[in-house]
């Protein structure tokens, strides 16, 4: 903190004192990470930054910063700024950027780009939202399966320079189709004359344009690759998607993931910058329906209303808490493997089975817990009188039941969400807490009237 603090007091020095030629030597010095520290720190002073960097340190720091900050940069940039930064930055975060702003405004800035540029910003843009088609980039290196090492090392210097990476080779055949890839470690150890064919392995991995990004992200977790290519259905390669798009998808979704789980919409933008009707809205949609669900507790009590005893309602919350906590805990791991690719649909009954096993077992840890808390009060305050074992048994029950079905309703959600095509993350721990609520109080009046039916109702 007091590195950052010296390095923005000299900067605004500089600033104050106009000197814009060491400025420029000062920020082209500086670490991308420092000059975006400096960007939140100032951030009047951001289209100045960006201004006054050589173009490509200027567009690496503009490629990693959060949206709504490269927005409110770019509205204060000048027009050659703005043309120079759109042709110069990578085709996928170029995609990435259009593709939160609105239609009309990307048909503003797509005019602003070079014939070419706009043909692969077109294309880019051409796929569906969310797909891998977004994030890929044209920019990589092919070669043929006849050529020799000294030919790929030449090619390599050649167009290496254009490409996002030079990690890995892409074998294509005469129509374009992708045949495998090859390391630039293996290109670099053969010995001249080998070809490329020697080094083909047959283990490719590929994506599909069309599949969806989160696909994407679970293939390179399994995997341990820097890119991956992306082909169409004919296999005719369209570009590659590296780690550090990945990387952003995944941390995308898991923010999206965690508000939802935690019963709200995702936020488009940092909590920070939302406004604050917008974060109503987003919060209130869910809030109203866990209210109207939780309604439905009044219902159910109004109907056992003629059953209910004093002792009855003080210990219902016990039941609520342990059924709802229990659908919350199995609702967030079956998420947590789901997002993971740990589990998926048709492994539904394989989970239902673990969680009938695990979810008696814990009601049975719990209910033992509960008939002992009663007993003990019972002899130490004499709370429930003569017939203290009804009340434990009828709560031992009960937690057995409640807990082994809020295991079963929490994991079996998100199998069904997923299964209707919706996020598996809107199964939100309120959401499965709201459900487990009131059909677990059902459970509850049900024990109660069969264990003390003769001697209560």
């Amino acid at each position: 903190m007091e590195e950052l603090a010296m390095l923005v007091a000299h900067v605004e020095q500089l600033i104050e004192r106009g000197d814009q030629a060491e400025l420029a030597d000062y920020l082209n010095e500086l670490n991308i990470s420092d000059v975006e520290e400096l960007i939140d720190e100032l951030p009047e002073y951001g289209p100045l930054f960006l201004e006054t960097l050589t173009l490509k340190r200027a567009v690496n720091v503009f490629r990693i910063l959060d949206f709504p900050t490269q927005e409110r940069i770019f509205k204060k940039l000048k027009a050659s700024t703005i043309r120079e930064l759109l042709n110069e930055m990578p085709p996928d975060d170029r995609t990435s950027f259009f593709s939160e702003l609105t239609g009309d405004v990307v048909k503003r800035l797509i005019i602003l780009l070079t014939p070419e540029e706009r043909k692969e910003a077109l294309s880019l843009l051409g796929y569906p939202e969310d797909s891998v088609g977004r994030l890929m980039t044209p920019d990589y290196i092919t070669v043929k399966e006849h050529w020799t090492m000294a030919r790929v090392l030449d090619h390599i210097r050649r167009y290496g320079g254009a490409s996002e990476t030079i990690d890995v080779l892409y074998v294509i055949d005469s129509d374009g189709k992708l045949v495998d890839d090859v390391r630039i470690k293996d290109v670099l150890l053969a010995e001249p004359e080998t070809i490329v064919s020697d080094l083909i392995d047959n283990r490719l991995i590929s994506l599909r344009a069309n599949d969806p990004q989160e696909e994407a992200v679970a293939i390179f977790r399994m995997n341990n690759r820097v890119a991956l290519p992306v082909v169409d259905d004919r296999d005719i390669m369209l570009g590659i998607v590296t780690i550090d798009d990945i990387l952003w998808v995944a941390n995308e979704e898991y923010s999206e993931d965690m508000q939802r789980i935690g019963g709200t919409e995702a936020l488009d933008e940092p909590y920070l910058d939302v406004s604050i009707f917008h974060l109503v809205k987003k919060r209130a949609g869910w809030l109203i329906v866990l209210f109207l669900g939780q309604l439905l507790t009044v219902t159910v009590l109004n109907h056992y209303e003629d059953k209910l005893t004093t002792v009855l309602v003080m210990l219902m919350p016990v039941i609520m808490s342990s059924g709802g906590n229990s659908g919350s805990q199995a609702s967030t791991l079956i998420i947590q493997a789901m997002a993971m690719g740990e589990v998926t649909l048709r492994d539904w009954w394989f989970v239902m089975r673990r969680e009938i096993l695990s979810g008696t077992l814990l009601g049975v840890i719990l209910g033992a817990l509960g008939f002992f808390r009663i007993s003990v009060e019972e002899a130490f305050r004499h709370t429930y009188g003569d017939i203290w074992y009804l009340y434990g048994t009828a709560i031992g029950l009960s937690l057995v039941g409640v807990v082994l079905w809020g295991s079963l309703v929490g994991s079996m959600l998100p199998f069904i969400l997923r299964r209707c095509g919706a996020d598996p993350a809107s199964s939100s721990a309120p959401f499965v807490s709201t459900i487990v609520d009131v059909t677990g109080l059902i459970i509850y009046f049900t024990f109660a009237t069969l264990v003390l039916k003769d001697v209560l109702f």
